[in-house]
């Protein structure tokens, strides 16, 4: 009965799961961009011979502009709604790799990497703020779920984009994956709408404290919780980054590359085997964790999942020379970090409210983009030092700070927040009751 009323009897078509799916589905579709690309390199190189390095530029265009204008793009959607955002962000991502596939300079090639940004940051954008809106119950799960078919969408793919490439030239498959994807994100773009008033249930008793006022991005910029949630976005984005991007590198030093490993009757290279697993972790990662804070609250489940992250880089240091605690310990960094695309846009809606949210969630997001300027110093440190051991106590260190910055700093900080807020909310509310 008490479902009924608090949950409108029409909505859109298949009603919000089936906006979920949407944005899983989108989500999916854009991964390759990202996920893909390192498969495109060497083919770029051995074609024009412009070197590993310059047409890397590309990839480092296609994360500044697929991150820092989400904002932008999020206050197009909360303006406009989400269908005419992914459209137009379907447009642009099947538009970059048709310029992949026919780019004979450098300045093509960064001209489809700007164009891949600026659609799959409005796809992604859009997506998260989504689901937070049509789920106000269940932010956490809503928004792992929707971020992990970014993190996992490009693991049915891989396969058969490096099968074209070797069958049929990396030209041709730009062209043909590209337009593929864009056009199943123009075909589900249409299907895209926000919730309107009544169209969600009300959250009246939950495990996450929930602010019942709409913040404007002006008005999230002036509050302190928002830099501390910055913050340590940051710290915990770029620390996982330092230990996880350079995996490649890592695995060289260490001389456990071609190192066959065998764990549950399958043998793999070290470094394979651990690229594999992540694949798979960072996706399962995003909606468990969702999930548990939607019972346990974010801040408990951030503190749990960075500390973890920390205990992790830190074994990881002590014992990953030896091939299978390597695959296993890399496996759980993974696992502990990939969680924060969804734990920092769920409290995101959570304090700051649904009607800006993928505005906020924009805003907040920008963070990977500046974590993601401190990785090549991991680089540097390893240069001047010799060893890994630099970073690995810096990205634990960084982790554990952040896990003691949820529970002593942000959940009073934001309680106290939500708690002021709340006898305006409370006068309006209780004629009703």
């Amino acid at each position: 009965m008490h479902q009924a009323l608090t949950e409108a009897p029409k909505g859109p078509l298949g009603g919000r799961w089936f906006q979920l799916v949407i944005g899983v589905i989108c989500m999916s579709m854009i991964a390759n961009l990202q996920y893909g690309w390192t498969l495109f390199v060497e083919p770029i190189d051995q074609k024009h011979g412009w070197g590993r390095a310059a047409i890397q530029v590309a990839f480092t265009i296609f994360v500044v502009m697929e991150t820092w204008l989400v904002p932008v793009e999020g206050w197009f959607v909360d303006k406009f709604g989400p269908r005419i955002v992914v459209l137009i962000g379907g447009v642009f991502c099947a538009a970059a790799w048709a310029v992949n596939s026919v780019a004979d300079s450098l300045a093509m090639l960064y001209l489809g990497a700007a164009l891949g940004g600026i659609g799959a940051g409005g796809v992604y954008g859009t997506c998260v703020g989504n689901a937070l809106k049509w789920f106000p119950d269940r932010r956490g799960l809503a928004a792992g779920l929707t971020a992990a078919g970014f993190g996992a969408g490009s693991a049915l793919t891989v396969v058969p984009i490096a099968n074209m490439i070797h069958s049929s030239g990396y030209e041709a498959t730009f062209m043909t994956f590209g337009i593929g994807q864009g056009a199943v994100i123009l075909a589900l773009a249409w299907f895209l709408a926000s919730p309107k008033k009544g169209q969600v249930p009300e959250v009246t008793r939950s495990a996450v404290s929930q602010t019942r006022e709409s913040y404007t991005p002006v008005q999230m910029l002036k509050t302190p919780v928002f830099w501390v949630m910055y913050a340590m976005f940051v710290m915990v984005a770029a620390g996982g980054l330092m230990a996880t991007a350079q995996l490649g590198p890592i695995a060289k030093d260490f001389h456990l590359d071609g190192v066959p490993v065998s764990i549950m009757g399958l043998t793999l290279p070290a470094l394979t085997f651990a690229l594999s697993i992540d694949r798979v972790l960072n996706g399962v990662t995003r909606p468990f964790f969702g999930w548990v804070s939607d019972h346990i609250g974010r801040e408990n489940t951030m503190f749990i999942a960075f500390a973890l992250e920390c205990v992790g880089i830190l074994a990881l240091n002590q014992w990953g020379h030896n091939p299978v605690a390597f695959v296993i310990l890399t496996g759980l960094v993974f696992f502990a970090w990939g969680e924060i695309y969804s734990l920092f846009p769920a409290l995101c809606g959570d304090s700051f409210g649904s009607k800006f949210a993928t505005t906020n969630a924009g805003l907040l997001y920008t963070a990977k983009g500046t974590a993601s300027l401190v990785v090549p110093f991991a680089n540097v440190a390893v240069a001047s030092t010799g060893s890994w051991q630099a970073v690995f106590f810096f990205a634990a260190a960084v982790n554990g700070i952040a896990a003691l910055l949820a529970i002593f700093v942000l959940k009073p900080m934001r309680a106290r927040q939500i708690n002021e807020s709340l006898p305006a909310a409370k006068l309006a509310a209780e004629p009703a009751q």
